[in-house]
């Protein structure tokens, strides 16, 4: 039995398809059993309970064999990223009343870095949290989300790319999110002892992203930068809550500087097994 987080979203969806197709038993803990109900019929022990609530989260650790954890998405944190710290306590405490043989925890590219990280302040508050656990825990630090691209897919169709990245020939490292769900669920299959770092996803630039785009739809697309100066209100039109994108443009900027990115001594490197064209061809299919 393996117990999996987030299992509505992408990455735990496709870490609990991979445990599944490989005959093991998954447990979800979930805020919504309906939601969820889809999973129940595919033989997922579910359990009901908040992430924060440290009570239902060891009772759900409770004799599984390995456990994957993650934070919840928060695309307008509070400015001492209180929501994180309030749910990595209760997972500590959690962790402490139901140690589990194996942890892997879902962080993110630059989660080493103490300043200068936006959004990816979260995990590594999530990793420092986690470090001192006395059994085997592994961080897998991803690259940007090719998901998260996916909102280019109509201004596409007039040939634009729209990117916040720049230049848009700087390559950053990008991962889709089955293929983290794949190494989650071999990670929790394996053995192995003390701490990892595994960093996962591969070298990607916009004009890739724009050039795979144009052979998925059969025409001429190229990257564009959006201006700094389009940064908010460009967010904003995208859903983000008006005067709350400064942790997305903090987290943006470390990336085109190269003060995020891969190449962490000591860490494993792991390459993403889909690349940026199978992707948009499989997100335009089901389109």
């Amino acid at each position: 039995m393996y117990l999996v987080t987030g299992i509505t979203g992408h990455v735990g969806g496709a870490t609990a398809r991979h445990l599944l197709q490989m005959g093991r038993q998954v447990r979800a803990l979930v805020r919504n059993q309906a939601r969820a109900a889809a999973w129940k019929d595919k033989g997922v022990d579910l359990v009901q309970g908040e992430w924060e609530d440290a009570s239902a989260l060891a009772q759900a650790l409770s004799g599984v064999e390995g456990a994957y954890l993650m934070m919840p998405p928060n695309i307008a944190p509070s400015p001492d990223f209180r929501e994180a710290k309030a749910l990595i306590a209760s997972y500590r405490k959690a962790l402490a009343q139901a140690p589990p043989p194996k942890l892997v925890a879902l962080s993110s590219m630059g989660s080493e870095k103490t300043s200068g990280l936006g959004l990816i302040t979260g995990t590594h508050l999530f990793e420092k949290g986690l470090a001192d656990l006395p059994f085997p825990v592994a961080f897998l630090r991803a690259g940007g989300f090719y998901e998260n691209s996916l909102s280019a897919l109509q201004a596409a169709q007039s040939g634009t790319f729209p990117t916040f990245s720049s230049p848009t020939s700087r390559q950053t490292p990008m991962v889709a999110t089955e293929d983290i769900g794949a190494e989650v669920a071999k990670l929790l299959t394996t053995q192995w002892t003390g701490k990892r770092v595994i960093e996962l996803g591969s070298m990607v630039s916009p004009d890739e992203l724009a050039a795979a785009l144009g052979q998925v739809l059969g025409r001429e697309v190229k990257a564009q930068a959006v201006p700094r100066d389009a940064w908010a209100k460009t967010l904003e039109h995208m859903g983000f809550p008006r005067g709350s994108t400064s942790a997305y443009e903090e987290m943006v900027e470390g990336i085109n500087s190269g003060w995020i990115g891969f190449g962490v001594e000591g860490a494993e490197r792991v390459e993403g097994a889909t690349s940026a064209r199978q992707f948009f061809a499989a997100a335009n299919a089901a389109n």
